[in-house]
């Protein structure tokens, strides 16, 4: 009869790996859907975040406001 050993090291070490490729799945699913739902039409070309470059007309609009 032979029994298997799972010390605390490799139970961690598989329950990373299974967190891991859950989280892999789900993040590539994502982007992938949005990619199909992009070239379909059916999704918006933007990202829904906003931009963190600084525009001029930012900078003339908050010149304004500050004088």
């Amino acid at each position: 009869m032979n029994f298997l050993y799972f010390d605390p090291g490799l139970g961690a070490m598989i329950v990373q790996a299974v967190v891991a490729v859950a989280a892999g799945v789900l993040l590539f699913s994502k982007n992938a859907i949005y990619k199909i739902k992009l070239f379909l039409g059916l999704a918006k070309d933007e990202d829904g975040y906003d931009s963190i470059d600084i525009d001029e007309e930012d900078t003339d609009e908050s010149n304004d406001k500050n004088e």
